[in-house]
């Protein structure tokens, strides 16, 4: 029941500084939904494109007027994240989540157009409903896309077919994407990476391009973009092989810090059901703690509820 709620959108906020701005997004942890809690690895995304906007793929002067989706977007802070770049992004998520992916969107377009009026550095946020594989609500997004973007948006093996023929019938050979994603799982996070990687062309960010603070061992960002094999993607999406096996996950070159020592540090190696609760991550929002960071904080309480939720007490 509301009534019984101890947060709601109203009185649960997250501040994130990005690009120059002080973003403010409204969640509600006690929600069933998982799409109405702000995840780690969304301000892990945003602040990288933050430190890389000014060389590279990324950069500001590349990515303006460039069109972008976001998928599971919740509460939608890496939408903007695009925005702030120049893209004009479509927010997407399930309908019981746009109410408050509007009212983020609303609300933070809103203290961007007034607090920078004139350099017009924001390209546009959007928001639509998308339920992954529904050809209709694809269709009406009008892809193909220059980008797609997600994070944290596979924690279940039977979200990743979807996931996959959703991101394929969005894109045109030249897209790229963007995902973000933290390990809680390595039965899924090695199918996760079998699947890109029979698909795409799959680099991992090291560790050295993040923001030096917005990162953890166990939250990856990966960018992909389709092999040149001469095939269409209408081909791909036909012929897709689901059926992966676990054993095919090869860590990237450039990724500076190995897979072992992100499951050993973070205690990854669990039933693939686990997940960390909206509870769970409300709890370290506001750490009392003197000289630690809300971002330290939140990693903290984050890796002390994995391992409580293993403890069983007899």
């Amino acid at each position: 029941m509301e009534g019984d709620r101890l947060n709601s959108p109203s009185t649960c906020a997250v501040m994130l500084e990005a690009l120059g701005h002080q973003l403010q997004f409204s969640q509600d942890p006690n929600s069933k939904h998982l799409g109405t809690t702000v995840w780690d690895a969304s301000m892990v995304l945003v602040k990288y494109l933050e430190k890389n906007c000014r060389r590279g793929r990324f950069c500001q002067s590349k990515l303006k007027g460039k069109r972008a989706i976001e998928l599971g977007a919740g509460c939608g802070v890496a939408g903007f994240g695009m925005a702030l770049l120049g893209c004009d992004v479509v927010s997407t998520d399930q309908v019981e989540v746009l109410p408050l992916l509007m009212r983020n969107v609303e609300r933070n377009t809103q203290r961007i157009v007034q607090s920078d009026q004139s350099s017009g550095s924001l390209g546009s946020i959007s928001v639509a409903e998308l339920d992954w594989g529904n050809e209709e609500h694809i269709r009406a997004v009008e892809p193909p896309f220059d980008f797609i973007i997600g994070t944290d948006v596979v924690y279940k093996e039977h979200l990743l077919e979807p996931l996959l023929q959703t991101i394929l019938a969005l894109s045109s050979p030249k897209t790229t994407i963007l995902l973000g994603y933290e390990i809680r799982s390595t039965n899924v996070h090695e199918k996760m990476l079998a699947m890109w990687k029979s698909n795409f062309q799959v680099k991992t960010v090291p560790k050295s391009k993040m923001h030096h603070k917005y990162q953890h061992p166990s939250i990856e960002l990966y960018i992909m973009e389709f092999k040149h094999n001469g095939g269409s993607i209408r081909a791909m999406i036909d012929n897709q092989q689901t059926d992966l096996e676990p054993g095919s996950e090869v860590v990237e070159e450039e990724e500076e810090e190995s897979q072992a020592s992100n499951d050993s540090a973070v205690g990854n190696v669990r039933d693939p059901s686990i997940e960390i609760t909206d509870h769970e991550q409300q709890a370290v929002k506001s750490p009392e703690a003197e000289g630690i960071t809300d971002w330290e904080a939140r990693r903290i309480g984050s890796m002390a509820a994995r391992l409580l939720r293993d403890v069983k007490i007899t």
